[in-house]
């Protein structure tokens, strides 16, 4: 056995000494590339949008109700928008705030200047009062000057907002195909 070792020994102190041969590989390449072409680049978005204003009525002490819209054409968008008073709520808190100063009358008046209060005042054998009159004498004041009713004024604003508003979206609409 220890010539067996002897033999490994020797074995290993003369393998550093083995020498190969280094390979060497050369390579050499010429290559040309020649390219012709044309490029096309469309670019396709959409046309910008109108956004309607965001119109805030969060105050609930204000008799107001916001109103917005916006149109949009491949050219041209429009927005806007506005706030339109509501005549009832307004009414509604007059007549509060008068009565609340002790005056029944007078708040029961601003009521009155809505038709259907006071036709149901005039269904309950109690009509409107009329110039500070209440009871009979006012059913007689309301009688002999029916143009001051309510109903008669309300006849007549309702044709003059009708009116208005055909002639806003007349105008609108005009604008809307001139600019196309």
């Amino acid at each position: 056995m220890k010539r067996f070792l002897l033999i490994f020994i020797t074995l290993l102190l003369l393998a550093p000494q083995a020498h190969a041969e280094p390979i060497v590989t050369d390579s050499t390449s010429n290559s040309t590339v020649n390219s012709t072409g044309t490029t096309t680049t469309t670019v396709k978005s959409p046309p910008p949008s109108a956004i309607s204003p965001s119109i805030n009525a969060s105050n609930t002490d204000l008799c107001t109700v916001g109103v917005s819209g916006a149109v949009q054409t491949q050219i041209l968008g429009i927005s806007g928008g506005a706030t339109v008073r509501d005549m009832n709520c307004e009414r509604l808190k007059l007549s509060k705030t008068i009565y609340d100063m002790g005056m029944k009358v007078a708040a029961v008046s601003i009521m009155c200047q809505d038709n259907r209060v006071f036709k149901a005042m005039e269904m309950a054998g109690t009509p409107c009062p009329y110039f500070g009159a209440i009871g009979q004498d006012a059913k007689e004041g309301w009688d002999t000057t029916p143009e001051l009713k309510p109903e008669n004024i309300a006849e007549e604003t309702k044709k003059n907002d009708t009116l208005k508003g055909a002639g806003i979206g007349a105008g609108l609409l005009g604008i809307l195909l001139l600019l196309l």
